[in-house]
């Protein structure tokens, strides 16, 4: 009996104790059962994003929850969001230590996963200035071009007699982008279609870099419970490190013999034709310790994670709302109509004349975000938001998704409506709209990624009908990844306009 009685005090006890502890220090809420050892982790339940929504709406917009051995912020609001990323900003600077940033970041060193310091801020001017800047993303506006006209002569080869074809939308814009980053990186382009492919194309090379790519997106994206309750990496219980180690083997060799091959080489490129990695070794010659091989092949793991999956992820949400929202894909053909007409195709500079389809690409990022979680940052020292304290390393989880789809912000949040945005005065209302994160670890490639969506959706629209499968709407349903991609690929239908055909027959 005695024994019964300790197990039911006991725990009790450790519960009470640990509940007004919290209290005394002003940590925080902390409303659910943090267990031993575990913690909230019992809580993970997918997609993480809206179960912690459900979360915050009954208990708060901030929260402190113990997810294994990590103190772990939850903020679910635009002040307090606001607050982390301003006031706090150099506070939250830091990246957690994380296995995927040991292994896939070079020891925590490259531009995701450094910690702030004059490390980070050298990758990050590099980044600004050597790879993502303004003149940078022009000069390799003709790379994004003859690409997006590639998929559409893809699109048209693939119909006859005016018919609709049935298109894995989600492979085309991969295989898209994919071309794009690696012509822009290294000059190459990596494709299963033998008419289009270039003399330089393997093929086996091409399947070794598309299984880089996807096992990256596939481990980066995965939750690794070695990194919360780190006891079952001592004992061997953690399955992923493992295959961290080998993908860094297989990136690493990858990425090295472009580097080496580019080196070697002794072709002189005009300016405009230069690759990521021409750019780098050339600075390389005049300031060797800012751009040794290491720090060039991180810069370019990074450009091939950041800038395919995402993108590819956002267009396919964008496609699929407008599939079940044929009056909004109506408006934006008109407003291309209108404004480029059909004797010629749409152009980067045509972008910001289109403040429709504008629209239609920020209410997709409002209502799908890539990042539904804003990759975690983490407080070097010990600072107060909303008025609670907030211990040294403590890791910080935005909440995305619930600010952007949070009925108190947004009306009718979870219907569709591009008009919401052409009278907003900026993307960043209030904090209310950032899906590109904020403040100094804020995502660089937002000019790239808005100038390859915009193009790419643009172009579908000026050129194709497209219609669903079949009478149901698309199924919108969230996978599991880091990137909240759709539960199931989208396949959508798809034939030249009538009014196109002559320009699309010239392409």
């Amino acid at each position: 009996m005695e024994t019964i009685f300790y197990f039911i005090i006991f725990p009790f006890l450790y519960f009470l104790t640990n509940h007004f502890l919290k209290k005394l220090q002003n940590y925080p809420p902390s409303p659910l059962l943090s267990l031993p050892v575990i913690g909230h982790l019992y809580i993970f339940k997918k997609p993480l994003h809206r179960t912690l929504a459900k979360i915050s709406n009954k208990y708060g917009p901030i929260l402190f929850l113990q997810f294994g051995s990590r103190p772990v912020l939850l903020v679910s609001s635009p002040s307090a969001a606001e607050e982390c990323l301003t006031k706090n900003d150099i506070i939250f600077a830091n990246r957690p230590r994380l296995l995927a940033g040991k292994h896939l970041g070079y020891n925590y060193s490259t531009l995701v996963w450094a910690s702030y310091g004059d490390h980070w801020r050298n990758l990050r001017r590099i980044a600004s200035l050597e790879i993502l800047s303004t003149d940078r993303i022009q000069m390799f506006s003709d790379i994004r071009r003859s690409e997006v006209h590639l998929l559409v002569k893809r699109l048209i080869r693939g119909t006859q007699r005016g018919e609709y074809q049935t298109v894995d939308m989600k492979s085309a814009f991969f295989v898209m982008l994919l071309n794009i980053m690696m012509r822009m990186i290294a000059g190459k382009r990596y494709d299963n279609d033998d008419d289009d492919r270039d003399d330089s194309g393997n093929l086996e090379e091409a399947r070794k870099f598309k299984e880089i790519v996807t096992e990256t997106f596939q481990l980066s994206g995965a939750t690794n419970i070695g990194d919360f309750i780190p006891l079952l990496r001592w004992i061997g219980m953690d399955k992923i490190e493992n295959r961290l180690k080998i993908l860094k083997e297989k990136r690493d060799r990858f990425m090295q013999d472009l580097i080496d091959e580019h080196r070697r080489s002794t072709t002189t490129y005009k300016q405009k034709e230069k690759t990521l990695i021409d750019i780098l070794l050339s600075l390389q010659e005049t300031e060797p310790e800012c751009y040794n091989d290491e720090i060039i092949r991180g810069l370019m793991q990074v450009m091939l994670s950041a800038g395919t999956d995402t993108s590819v992820a956002t267009m396919e949400w964008a496609l699929s709302l407008l599939l079940n929202n044929p009056e909004a894909l109506m408006k934006a053909q008109n407003e291309i109509d209108n404004y480029i007409g059909n004797s010629r195709l749409i152009e980067d500079s045509d972008l910001p004349r289109l403040p429709y389809l504008h629209g239609i690409i920020n209410e997709t990022l409002r209502m799908y975000p890539v990042d539904p979680l804003i990759p975690p940052h983490e407080s070097s020292e010990e600072c107060t938001v909303g008025g609670f304290r907030v211990p040294r390393g403590t890791m910080l989880l935005v909440n995305l998704w619930a600010i952007q789809n949070d009925p108190n912000l947004w009306e009718e949040p979870r219907k569709f409506k591009p008009e919401r945005f052409l009278n907003l005065p900026g993307q960043r209302d209030g904090f209310v709209l950032m899906p590109f994160g904020y403040g100094r670890r804020g995502c660089p490639g937002e000019n790239l990624a808005m100038h390859v969506v915009g193009l790419v959706v643009g172009s579908l629209i000026q050129c194709f009908e497209w219609a669903r499968e079949g009478d149901e709407l698309i199924d919108m349903s969230e996978g599991p990844g880091l990137t909240m991609p759709k539960a199931k690929p989208l396949l959508a239908k798809c034939r030249p306009r009538q009014g196109m055909l002559k320009l699309l027959s010239q392409i």
